[in-house]
């Protein structure tokens, strides 16, 4: 047993080394937090500055029942801003964060070490690599593109570059994070980017030399640190009742989700000082077209014959960056989670058709 821990521990450790090498990208701001295991505060990862991720995790923060249940419980809500899911990922792991709204690539290796639950949908939309002035993604050759390590796009940025025969030694790989994208692609410092929303949207309207040459689909989902699920179930399931909560607050009415995607504008401010050139009426539409519109969320609709995050596993497997024995399973057991089922079973135990958001 002492030996699979330690192996575990190794493998986690590798892999936050790759994802944090030659860049302070998580130092600068989540010390601050000064997050610690075992705090009486549930503690959640939240991303302000991606849509229609952080549009949940804004409303989620402004939830008054959801704060004065966990309250009654003894784990008072508290949310934390992120650049990017994977800044998460060590923090999930030794049990500081119990859940977080992240994507799909950072929800893969968490789940592949064994450390969440993932518990429902939080946001199915399109990734993009776009370009300046070139249309072809074989145009790309010797370019300087600009990406966000361990994300969603990472990946769609490698199935990219393997659709025309090229891959990550035939390009420079710039990391930056997704709101840094448009801005460097109008200044010129890259060439072209793989990124999400809103910053393929940005980029679009920002200049006419710009267009999308690869797409591809993003997941993102909520995940529950099992550790945390394991104190606290009663806490857990009261969470996810949030969660599911907020969803169906914003497909309610066109004013629930003009309202909130003003909250995560004003989240995106306060966290980075500076207010993002996205209109309320863009967050709306990507938050309608990423989440609100597909018709399961936030359950997890399975194929048969077909498991999630499949082709995530086996990128990060080729590139190296996840253990070769036996994780995949760690993979499946993680969708094994039953506390959404729970709450949809038991309406008024966990009052979803109740609504009370701050103003």
């Amino acid at each position: 047993m002492k030996t699979q821990f330690a192996r575990l521990a190794c493998c986690l450790a590798g892999v936050m080394i790759w994802m944090t090498a030659g860049s302070a990208w998580a130092q600068d701001y989540v010390d601050r937090y000064a997050l610690a295991a075992g705090s009486a505060e549930l503690d959640v990862g939240v991303q302000p500055q991606s849509y229609p991720n952080g549009v949940i995790g804004a409303v989620m923060r402004r939830d008054r029942l959801l704060r004065s249940e966990l309250s009654k419980l003894g784990t008072p809500l508290k949310t934390h801003a992120f650049k990017r899911g994977a800044d998460m990922l060590p923090l999930i792991s030794d049990a500081r964060l119990d859940a977080g709204l992240i994507g799909d690539m950072p929800t893969t290796i968490a789940a592949a070490v064994g450390k969440v639950w993932i518990v429902g949908l939080a946001e199915v939309s399109q990734n993009a690599i776009v370009t300046y002035g070139g249309s072809r993604v074989q145009d790309l050759a010797g370019k300087r593109i600009g990406y966000v390590p361990v994300s969603t796009a990472h990946s769609t940025l490698m199935r990219g570059l393997a659709s025309s025969k090229l891959g990550s030694a035939d390009v420079k790989l710039i990391p930056l994070t997704n709101a840094e994208l448009p801005g460097a692609l109008a200044r010129k410092e890259i060439d072209a980017f793989a990124g999400w929303e809103p910053a393929i949207s940005m980029a679009l309207g920002a200049s006419a030399q710009s267009r999308i040459v690869f797409r591809g689909l993003s997941v993102d989902y909520f995940v529950l640190s099992r550790a945390f699920e394991r104190a606290s179930p009663e806490a857990a399931r009261v969470l996810v009742a949030g969660f599911a909560l907020s969803i169906e607050w914003m497909r309610r009415s066109p004013k629930n989700v003009e309202a909130a995607a003003r909250w995560v504008l004003a989240d995106s401010k306060e966290f980075t000082g500076t207010a993002t050139e996205v209109p309320v009426s863009q967050v709306v539409a990507i938050t309608r077209s990423g989440i609100l519109n597909v018709p399961s969320a936030p359950v997890i609709v399975k194929t048969p014959g077909e498991q999630p995050l499949t082709s995530e596993y086996d990128l990060l497997k080729s590139l190296g960056k996840l253990p070769v024995d036996e994780r995949w399973d760690n993979v499946v057991s993680s969708f094994q989670y039953d506390g959404l089922r729970q709450v949809m079973a038991a309406p008024r135990q966990y009052a979803l058709k109740s609504f009370d958001y701050d103003k």
